[in-house]
């Protein structure tokens, strides 16, 4: 396993559809790993493929990463795709590891069945509640080329993406002078 390097907005990547994979291999299995680790160095409890400059469907997850105190619980889904939505929503902070240290409260479907196939090339369809439903359907919209910035007002968005354009200039000029 490897740390890989995380993209950062504005990259073209990050618009881009991933495309799905039609067999599972132990070059996905190793990419799927990789994610995981970089996951869980940066840290963070979502990544997609092209969050690593991969245009694969795939993605790795965690929310019990969160609390130190919490069993790790890793989920590695290729090829998801969203069956249902419940209508009610609920609204969570979110992040993104391609827009570091921006947040804005964002709504989504509070729970979602997501049909993947599994590392060994399983098929699954699983239900998934709060933060995770939240989690998956972030790194979701990743393999479709959206950002969780997408789902907020033109004012909001414009106002994290100068701040983003901020923050990433201070961290470049202090990388400069180590």
């Amino acid at each position: 396993m490897s740390i890989r390097n995380i993209v950062i907005e504005p990259d073209p990547i990050l618009r881009k559809k991933s495309e799905s994979l039609y067999q599972v291999t132990n070059d996905t299995r190793k990419l799927l790993d990789d994610m995981l680790e970089t996951m869980y160095d940066a840290p963070g409890i979502g990544l997609a493929a092209n969050q690593i400059g991969s245009l694969h469907r795939v993605l790795v997850m965690d929310c019990g990463s969160r609390d130190d105190e919490e069993t790790p619980r890793p989920i590695k889904i290729i090829n998801p795709e969203i069956t249902g939505v419940s209508e009610e929503l609920s609204s969570y902070e979110e992040g993104c590891l391609s827009i570091p240290e921006q947040f804005a409260e964002v709504d989504r479907p509070a729970v979602v069945r997501v049909k993947y196939l599994d590392e060994n090339g399983q098929k699954h369809e699983r239900l998934f509640e709060g933060l995770e439903a939240t989690c998956v359907q972030h790194e979701i919209d990743h393999l479709d080329g959206i950002l969780f910035v997408d789902h907020l007002s033109n004012l909001k968005r414009n106002m994290l993406m100068k701040k983003l354009k901020k923050y990433l200039k201070e961290r470049d000029e202090d990388d400069a002078h180590d």
